[in-house]
């Protein structure tokens, strides 16, 4: 299955993260039922940097692969990876019929330097769409198609890719050095082998709109998919800019302290999620990426609220 971004309705797509217990693996099951329900185009596990297993990121990717008809894409990082390590890890989603990645560069763990060895031995997102793409054609060099009308008889036909995607900064990598090193990195990631790029979370939709004309511009041709995080409050928003690098949106901010309720905030994080939704669609995005925080109410009322899904949808009785 491949991710394709023109079928309509709106295409939409999801962002989970493994459960970090075994009693939070029921209840994200239950949310992914939900999301399912809808039809995204995809849901995406994230994946910590390291390591030679894909542990609960893989239990998980292969959850939606096989109890949804979801095309589940996994997340790679090259921080802390060894070529040896990280050849072993995507061969292991591919074996287990993962064929969607997003291919991530990756933050130093807290305390480590840029320069420092533990970074591993890929430098850049654009060196790990490479591998992934040479290694599933190292595993499958070709595939074969039958003859019509010629019993037995089989044809060699063009192998099959893996999707690639790639992460894409609308207001710059807190590591970028001037304004248009990300549209840079982009292109790179791009003249790898990337076939689409997911946004960092963003504030306002001319961030957005304004950073695809400058890609377009400059020759950047993939889809550019919108990643949008509802913040649903004040906490969560300063965690979030720390996270990121981000600057303040004062409006939200002001919105979400002046609120005395937790409910309250929810609708406020909801509304604005859902206008930046609507902004960023009818300026001509490709879909909505929403990161979910495993909870399934906040991004598909946002969906609602955006004119995305039908506000009259229910969920079938299986999701309920």
């Amino acid at each position: 299955m491949s991710i394709d971004l023109s079928i309509p309705p709106v295409p939409i797509s999801f962002e989970v993260y493994p459960p970090r217990s075994d009693a939070g693996v029921a209840a994200l099951h239950e949310t992914i039922r939900h999301l399912a329900s809808v039809d995204p185009r995809f849901i995406s596990v994230t994946y910590g940097a390291g390591g030679s297993t894909g542990g609960r990121s893989l239990e998980l990717l292969t959850h939606i692969l096989r109890e949804t008809h979801v095309e589940p894409l996994a997340h790679l990082t090259c921080v802390g990876n060894t070529y040896a390590g990280a050849n072993a890890l995507i061969r292991e989603f591919l074996d287990a019929g993962i064929t969607s990645f997003l291919a991530l560069r990756g933050d130093p763990p807290a305390g480590v330097s840029e320069d420092d060895v533990f970074l591993g031995d890929l430098d850049s997102a654009a060196q790990l769409v490479q591998l992934i793409d040479r290694v599933q054609a190292e595993r499958e060099p070709y595939s074969e198609a039958p003859i019509p009308g010629v019993p037995g008889a089989v044809r060699l036909a063009e192998r099959p890719r893996v999707d690639i995607a790639v992460a894409a900064f609308p207001n710059g990598h807190p590591r970028s050095r001037h304004p248009f090193e990300d549209i840079d990195a982009l292109l790179a990631k791009q003249a790898a082998g990337a076939t689409l790029a997911i946004t960092q979370l963003f504030f306002h939709a001319d961030d957005y709109l304004a950073f695809v004309q400058r890609s377009r511009e400059a020759g950047v041709t993939i889809p550019i998919l919108p990643g949008i995080m509802p913040i649903t409050s004040p906490t969560r928003l300063r965690r979030v800019l720390e996270l990121t690098g981000e600057q303040l949106p004062a409006d939200l901010a002001i919105a979400l302290e002046i609120e005395p309720t937790a409910e309250g905030q929810r609708v406020v994080g909801v509304a604005h999620a859902a206008r930046l939704s609507r902004e960023v669609v009818d300026g001509g995005a490709p879909g909505v990426h929403l990161y979910a925080f495993n909870n399934h109410d906040t991004v598909l009322d946002v969906l609602r609220e955006a004119g995305v899904l039908d506000p009259a949808t229910r969920m079938p009785d299986a999701v309920r």
